[in-house]
């Protein structure tokens, strides 16, 4: 397993290189809006490290070669965006992430760690239900995630069917 840490300032940079490495798989399924869709820009990367809610999977040189992000809504931590250097993806580093964060969410008395994601894509919402996430009806939404979930229509993600999705700590 590599090791996850909290995300250094100087590897902002590091983090939108991975993100934009990832979105390239989705080109390969026709999703060519999403993979040439821009990572979230400096400050907002800045703005998680900050508060101390982003972490990194590193490698044995202690280089980033995944992240994640989250925030705080409706009572629980919301992912805001996991992502897998295509080079290091398949290893199981995703989900270490995803448990990392879950035991520290837990630990703090947190109910559940919540995210959004494509419906469809094999690496989304299939990969979430075998990490231990369940599907989410839409009137069981907070006022947190149905404005996620607008800002995602605004922005024209809606193109695919989206889902939020649950993981009980």
């Amino acid at each position: 397993m590599r090791r996850i840490r909290a995300v250094h300032i100087d590897e902002l940079p590091l983090l939108q290189d991975i993100e934009r490495a990832a979105g390239r798989c989705f080109a390969d399924i026709g999703m060519l809006e999403i993979a040439d869709d821009e990572p979230l820009p400096l400050a907002d990367l800045a703005h998680y490290q900050r508060v101390g809610l982003a972490w990194v999977a590193v490698d044995e040189v202690d280089r980033p070669v995944a992240y994640l992000i989250a925030e705080h809504v409706d009572d629980n931590l919301h992912i805001e965006q996991v992502s897998v250097h295509p080079d290091s993806a398949r290893r199981g580093i995703g989900r270490s992430l995803l448990d990392h964060v879950g035991h520290r969410a837990g630990a703090d008395g947190i109910p559940a760690l919540t995210l959004t994601t494509f419906a469809d894509v094999p690496w989304n919402a299939p990969y979430y239900v075998r990490c231990g996430f369940q599907f989410l009806d839409d009137n069981a939404l907070g006022p947190g995630l149905q404005d996620i979930r607008r800002r995602e229509a605004a922005h024209g993600l809606e193109r695919w069917p989206r889902v939020c999705m649950r993981r009980r700590l």
